[in-house]
């Protein structure tokens, strides 16, 4: 389970990202190029890790609204269970009200003809009794364990959805944050067109005119990730027509019949690591801290979905910070 608020207060802390961008005073000269690109990079950086964080915690309500869900259907038949041994019960305590309790037993031995009648009588008095005692313990042992559940996953499920709720908050803050970037990265290019300086955007890849030959279930996911060139991004997204990194990820292996969750950290819990030496097309290349995913294609190129000033496009491996390499099956 997603582990609370100190993750992320302190990933939130991190998107502070106008503190970061801001001159230490009006007498400062202007940043240059080269270190606005930087601050820019940066600030992507943490906005993805949020994204990630996100998709996290989406992820774990999922799971825990699944469980309830599963839960409450388990309690039903033992619901059901309960109401027939209840009814049972009141049916033996009216009847043994109207028959005078051991009376009543008495009479039904009394009634019998033969010594085999009335061990017979006796014998289905006793089971009587004796199932509806089974029946009470064994659902008052059920009933027990599965409201300790529903209280666990209530909690859970509470907890779960204050910490999207606070994530959610940030949405405006996290959008501000990007336009700052915008706005910076114009005055970058601006900057550097007046000066003439390159700035430290590393080259676009040159696109292949049609996606690599590649078979089986990596060719799958490669030609899915290949069919969502040019689409926007956007956080928390997983297609059709908009992805985030993980959602592109995903989604590009779930076309090949492969389940991934919707967070690069996790994925990159469930993928075999590899090295650089090892890459092949269809495998995924880990960046920022796990913050980061893309789909590797060949050539030293991958397929990922960058950040929101941007869209889903081929770029070369080394374009950000690498944390690893994985391979989905």
């Amino acid at each position: 389970m997603f582990n609370g608020r100190t993750t992320l207060r302190a990933s939130v802390v991190a998107l502070a990202v106008a503190a970061m961008i801001a001159p230490a005073c009006a007498a400062q000269a202007d940043p240059t190029p080269q270190e606005l690109q930087a601050q820019i990079d940066k600030g992507n950086q943490e906005v993805e890790h949020v994204v990630e964080l996100y998709n996290k915690v989406n992820g774990d309500l999922d799971t825990t609204q699944a469980a309830i869900t599963k839960l409450r259907a388990d309690m039903a038949p033992l619901q059901a269970t309960m109401a027939t041994a209840q009814d049972n019960a009141s049916a033996l305590a009216v009847n043994a009200y109207k028959t005078g309790g051991n009376l009543g037993t008495l009479s039904l031995m009394l009634g019998a003809t033969s010594t085999d009648t009335l061990t017979a009588r006796v014998g289905t008095l006793q089971q009587i009794s004796h199932s509806q005692q089974r029946d009470l313990a064994a659902y008052t042992a059920a009933k027990g364990a599965l409201d300790t559940e529903q209280r666990r996953l209530d909690e859970t499920l509470a907890a779960q959805s204050q910490q999207k709720t606070e994530l959610e908050t940030r949405r405006k803050k996290i959008e501000g944050d990007i336009a700052r970037l915008d706005a910076l990265q114009a005055k970058a290019e601006a900057a550097a067109a007046a000066a003439k300086v390159k700035t430290t955007t590393p080259p676009p890849a040159t696109t292949p005119a049609k996606p690599p030959a590649v078979s089986g279930n990596a060719g799958k996911a490669v030609n899915y990730a290949w069919a969502q060139l040019g689409k926007k991004y956007v956080w928390g997204a997983a297609g059709p027509n908009t992805f985030d990194c993980s959602g592109l990820t995903m989604m590009a292996w779930k076309a090949a019949g492969v389940t991934l969750p919707h967070n690069a950290a996790q994925q990159w819990s469930k993928v075999r690591h590899i090295s650089r030496s090892q890459l092949a097309p269809g495998d995924l290349v880990f960046y920022n801290g796990l913050g980061h995913v893309g789909i590797y294609i060949g050539n030293n190129q991958i397929i990922h979905a960058p950040n929101s000033r941007t869209v889903v496009k081929v770029a070369p491996v080394d374009i950000d910070t690498l944390y690893g390499y994985g391979r989905v099956a």
